[in-house]
């Protein structure tokens, strides 16, 4: 007896099309938009009134168009960096970690010199601040390199460590006297805070910093040796090593580069508006600067517009929860959709669906 069954199977194209590689991140929000109106309007609100509030009222004034930069600025950052090692096959996962690292070791620099008004205060800061976050990224660097340990695993369970660290340290030994017991260290002084560029506005140095961190990266990937190495052992290691590019310098680069991104993108929030160290420093920035990468496809430009969006995602979060009621958790599912539908485009630009059917003949 022969029966058959209907099967699905992805089948590689011999050339994924150029333009569907770019125009999928558009797509992936457009599909998003449309799947958070559904969503609103299954939650009973107006899904227009609803959308509009949650992506045009945050930019209708010069407050909220700050708060853009400020929370954009270490998105495009640490994406930045993570581009870097995904280019050339290294996946940092835990910048997240890295940037609570670059925080603690940037901010403590500052509670030293908390009574100093030097004006290198500021900058020595920053300099630990990616001292901190590049270390944090050398030991999945070393473990992966020595001992072949997969560096995804490595660096997010590092996440945990640091968040732990840094919550040790704040209802412990750097905790304030004068914080009332809150769980905080003292606020740093001016001559260790980034100063604010608009008045009425968050925004701060540290945005336009990162800004400059960023054209640096792409001046890394385009225009120098450097940069080709870990193109050609991210897209091809085999001709890479036979033409003599090494495997460990790449990994080694790609992880202290991103995780010095990550630790300066740390030191910007509690040196700008946050202001101190606390429990919680970031919104979850390391994990979305994953999507952030992705969505702007690898590239420093294309990195900075999506951020951009992902930070009004957040923005728009915030909106929504305090003029409709809706969850803040509504910012995670648009973060969620965009992902899921990024991905889903990426398949198919890579592959074919093909409907079939299989035989199979089995004797009874």
């Amino acid at each position: 007896m022969s029966r058959s069954s209907r099967f699905i199977t992805l089948e590689a194209r011999p050339e994924p099309s150029a333009l569907w590689v770019w125009a999928a991140p558009l797509l992936a929000v457009g599909l998003t938009l449309i799947a958070g109106g559904l969503l609103f309007a299954a939650l009973g609100k107006d899904p227009v009134a609803a959308l509009a509030g949650f992506f045009l009222k945050p930019l209708s004034s010069l407050y909220g168009l700050g708060e853009l930069g400020v929370k954009a600025a270490p998105l495009a950052l640490i994406a930045a960096g993570l581009a870097v090692g995904f280019r050339g096959g290294v996946w940092n996962i835990g910048a997240e970690g890295q940037l609570t690292m670059g925080a603690v070791v940037g901010g403590g620099v500052g509670l030293a010199f908390l009574e100093s008004t030097g004006p290198l205060v500021l900058p020595a800061m920053m300099l630990c601040g990616a001292l901190g976050g590049m270390a944090w990224a050398a030991i999945p660097a070393l473990l992966r390199t020595r001992f072949n340990a997969n560096e995804i695993l490595t660096s997010l369970m590092l996440t945990y460590v640091a968040q732990l660290l840094l919550s040790w340290l704040v209802h412990g030994p750097w905790r304030s006297p004068s914080g009332f017991n809150f769980p905080e260290t003292e606020m740093f002084g001016p001559a260790a805070t980034l100063p604010v560029l608009i008045e009425g506005t968050r925004l701060h140095l540290g945005v336009v910093l990162a800004l400059v961190v960023v054209g640096a990266i792409w001046v890394l990937l385009g225009r120098s040796f450097i940069g080709f190495q870990i193109k050609v052992m991210g897209l091809a290691p085999r001709a890479g090593a036979y033409a003599g590019f090494s495997q460990r310098r790449v990994i080694w680069m790609a992880m202290l580069l991103s995780g010095g991104a990550a630790g300066l993108a740390g030191l910007f929030e509690v040196a700008g508006p946050i202001g101190q160290l606390q429990p919680a420093i970031s919104p979850g920035y390391g994990f979305t600067a994953i999507i952030v990468a992705f969505l702007g496809r690898l590239h420093p430009l294309g990195i900075v517009f999506a951020a951009c969006f992902m930070a009004l995602t957040y923005l728009g979060g915030e909106t929504v929860q305090m003029d409709m009621g809706l969850p803040l958790a509504v910012t995670g599912v648009f973060q969620g959709m965009i992902l899921f539908f990024l991905l889903a485009a990426d398949v198919l630009i890579r592959y074919r669906i093909r409907l079939g059917r299989a035989a199979s003949a089995k004797a009874l």
